[in-house]
């Protein structure tokens, strides 16, 4: 790997126009909505009205009869020739994509229509009769651990648990009995879900002479999850190709988008005719397979005599809702940095994953990550408060010191590199807390609050697979491979060709993979190009998931363009006659070291290798062309041991943030507003300023979505009453604050040129920086906030606790030895 150690970079740190912002500002991205095929027909879908219940008939004749139907499929009908959806849960829990027999969640497929038009299949749609046999509605994840008889969602295995799970790395018990203060709370995590502008959707032509499906969608992964996509639909992987399309936003959520292709594509098959699916906006709340955690939470965080922090004990109960697709990724992902950025020196993890009658969860920024760090930043708040300290000095004296790194988790995770305190010295210097303290008592004579909240929070990056099966028993796919893929030719022209296997989500591949081959090739942007294979003529590709991208990335152009550059020096050499070992490549040149106006331009080589063939010897290092393939590997991962005891390394390339906000609070109203954000990142060292700092801003405008706005609400029967944007409450313009973004660089020792992750980290520092802010504009009230999102209501309700009585502890959903619920 190349040396993080010097600064000499030309082209990396540079924030270089983005390549792709020409088409989307001209508009003329590439959508799926986009694709339109001859004799193409339209999906429209009837979606369960019932949260639970049994299918009793479907009477679909008159639908069938609507002039321009080309087909309407039930469930069972559907099954004859397709296969459940892909799950990473064992045992799994079986999905289908229309329901057969039974329904799960409101917003569930039943019947599915094809037809000329989408306005003919809706019409269709609302022909079609079901009758429904009511069965009893789990929205309640406690509730659901105890539910019997039909209030299990899957009756074939006798309970709504569908994992259980308990681990103990370091001294846990020890550090709790000698600890000098124990804090205990309970944590309630919202359901909330990205709310991308654009829904899920595909177009599928199917061939039937090659029996082969061509595939657009704007899902991720291809080369990965295509081949499960194959086996449901009964072909071989070959047999499916996949176009890379731009994805109007997709934040984890499309990483696992299965559904909406497989109806597409088995539709396809059925009526032989080029078919496109997209969801409206009320099917992808409904049933986008997009929701994000739904958890409570029974933390404990050790503290001894010191105030130092010795111990962490995490309880979870989480709502997965109707299915299991992703299995417990989540946790796996919270686990990398469950200690956060502090020294503690033993972690429990208890964790009980129930089903309920909502829609299953996906990922979305964070992917659990986000949860953890909440838990464990508001557990060092109140720790600041029971202890009488100040939380930032607190957080100071726990920190992992710089000397330290890499730091070795209780539970085996590697992080690779960090400097805390200079991040919160940075955020400290810009926040100016002075100013806004002084400001508290003039607020108050007028009605309102100011608080000031800061969270300190770690970013794991660069996903390792390990994390998706390791807490199983005996995992049904114990993958760990994460590779990443790239070519690159360089045109007789000297023009070079970067060919990518992932598609655009929003984050700016174009871009980095511009800025990383000028500097391992020493060329041009604008000389430059860049385009997408499909998956017939493509590498393998992890994608766009776990903050990793630009990482992987630099470390396939790094790899490809040696390769390159080898070849290109043994041309240059045996033009020349100087020895490749004295040769050196600066400016689109190859030239002597000692005798640089001794050397040949980039062009002048490629034509050489393109054209001149029976010049150069006949051993095969002189093969026309200049082109390299390379596919790199995750650069430091191992495998868990057999008995988790150790998880192994597993994200190692850690990034860490500090985030401070200024909140006013108006006393009538109870309505949060923010006056002032500050957010400093330490993503190891940045290829584009500017994009990471569009990264940052936009995760935390979806973090102020989840702290004060958003949540999927069920009521008792399973109804989504939030199923709308008119409902379901995302922020605005107009309640994102102008947000002060600055950085500190660790380099990663670990990956090319340093540079770590950085996709998430402004999700995952946002909301206890928010929460603690609330906090502490009420904080003679002593008010905690322990539940998101902090609505008007909802802080009308907390202030209400904290001024009452204390009440008897509620009983958490299991008692500390008791024994838990079987798993499924």
């Amino acid at each position: 790997m190349n040396s993080p150690s010097g600064r000499n970079f030309r082209w990396i740190g540079q924030s270089i126009k983005r390549p792709e912002d020409a088409r989307f500002l001209m508009g003329r991205g590439k959508y799926v909505d986009d694709v339109a095929l001859p004799r193409m027909a339209h999906v429209a879908v009837l979606a369960s009205p019932y949260a639970h219940a049994n299918i009793v008939s479907i009477d679909v004749e008159e639908a069938r009869r609507l002039p321009g139907v080309l087909a309407v499929v039930t469930g069972r009908e559907l099954a004859e020739t397709t296969g459940p959806l892909p799950t990473l849960s064992n045992p799994p829990v079986i999905q289908h994509c229309i329901a057969i027999d039974k329904v799960r969640h409101v917003g569930e497929p039943v019947v599915a229509v094809v037809a000329e038009s989408r306005y003919i299949a809706e019409d269709a749609v609302a022909l079609i009769q079901v009758d429904y046999e009511a069965l009893p509605a789990v929205v309640d994840p406690e509730q659901a651990v105890s539910a019997t008889g039909d209030a299990v969602l899957h009756e074939e295995f006798g309970s709504n648990v569908v994992h259980r799970s308990h681990y103990k790395w370091g001294p846990v018990d020890e550090t709790f009995g000698n600890a000098k203060h124990v804090i205990r709370r309970r944590f309630r995590w919202p359901r909330v879900s990205p709310q991308p502008i654009e829904t899920c959707g595909a177009v599928v032509e199917y061939d039937p002479a090659e029996r082969k499906f061509t595939v657009y969608s704007n899902m991720s992964q291809q080369s990965v999850i295509g081949a499960r996509l194959a086996r449901a639909l009964g072909v071989a992987p070959y047999q499916m190709n996949f176009h890379i399309r731009d994805v109007g936003g997709s934040f984890g959520g499309k990483s696992s988008l299965y559904h909406v292709p497989l109806i597409a594509a088995a539709l396809a098959r059925k009526v032989r005719r080029p078919v496109k699916y997209l969801e409206d906006r009320l099917e992808h709340m409904a049933n986008g397979n997009q929701h994000a955690s739904d958890r409570v939470y029974d933390a404990a965080l050790a503290v001894d005599e010191d105030g130092r922090f010795t111990g962490l004990s995490l309880k979870v109960l989480d709502d997965y809702g109707a299915y299991f697709m992703m299995n417990t990724g989540s946790h796996g992902n919270a686990l990398a940095q469950a200690t956060g950025p502090y020294r503690i020196e033993a972690l429990e993890y208890d964790l009980t994953a129930v089903v309920t009658n909502k829609t299953q969860q996906a990922p979305y920024r964070g992917f659990g990550g986000e949860v953890g760090n909440f838990v464990i930043e508001r557990l060092v708040d109140e720790a600041a408060r029971e202890l009488g300290r100040d939380p930032i000095e607190l957080r100071r004296q726990n920190f992992i010191a710089k000397e330290q790194f890499p730091y070795r988790i209780p539970n085996g995770n590697i992080y690779d590199s960090g400097d805390y305190e200079r991040v919160l010295d940075r955020a400290l210097g810009l926040a100016d807390i002075p100013h806004w303290r002084a400001k508290k008592a003039a607020a108050n004579k007028r009605g309102k609050r100011i608080g000031i909240g800061i969270s300190t929070v770690n970013e794991r990056s660069v996903l390792s697979v390990t994390e998706l099966w390791f807490l199983d028993k005996n995992p049904i796919l114990p993958q760990s491979s994460s590779p990443e893929s790239v070519q690159i030719k360089l045109n007789p022209d000297g023009v070079a060709i970067v060919t990518l296997y992932a598609p655009h989500w929003g984050n700016n591949p174009e871009t980095m993979a511009t800025q990383l081959v000028a500097e391992n090739l020493s060329i041009d942007p604008q000389r430059i190009a860049i385009n997408y294979a499909a998956t017939d003529n493509g590498l393998i590709s992890k994608g766009p998931v776990g903050s990793r991208y630009t990482v992987m990335l630099a470390g396939a152009i790094a790899g490809a363009c040696r390769e390159l550059k080898a070849k290109m020096f043994r041309y240059a050499s045996h033009r020349t006659g100087v020895a490749v070992e004295e040769l050196e490549c600066y400016d689109e040149r190859i030239f002597a070291r000692n005798e640089p106006t001794k050397g040949l331009s980039f062009a002048e080589v490629s034509r050489a290798a393109h054209s001149f063939r029976l010049q150069f010897p006949a051993d095969d290092s002189f093969r026309s062309g200049l082109v390299a393939q390379y596919t790199y590997d995750h650069p430091y991962t191992t495998m868990p041991n057999a008995d988790r005891s150790d998880l192994g390394v597993f994200y190692p390339i850690v990034g860490h943030a500090c985030h401070v906000v200024v909140v006013e609070v108006d006393e009538a109203t109870n309505k949060t507003e923010i006056l002032h954000y500050v957010a400093v990142h330490d993503a190891g060292t940045i290829v584009n300023p500017k994009t990471v700092d569009g990264q940052i801003r936009g995760g935390i405008a979806q973090g102020i979505g989840t702290a004060l706005y958003e949540k999927y609400h069920y009521d008792e029967q399973g109804q989504l009453v939030t199923a709308t944007l008119g409902d379901y409450a995302v922020p605005t313009s107009h309640e994102v604050p102008d947000i002060v973004v600055d950085h500190v660089e660790t380099p990663s020792p670990f990956t090319e040129f340093g540079i770590k992750g950085c996709g998430e980290g402004g999700r995952l520092a946002a909301m206890p920086a928010i929460a603690s802010a609330i906090d502490d504009a009420f904080s003679e009230e002593r008010i905690f906030v322990d539940e998101l999102p902090v609505t008007p209501s909802f802080l009308h309700e907390l202030r209400g606790r904290a001024s009452a009585p204390s009440p008897k502890p509620s009983t958490p959903y299991y008692e500390p030895g008791a024994m838990y619920p079987p798993a499924i």
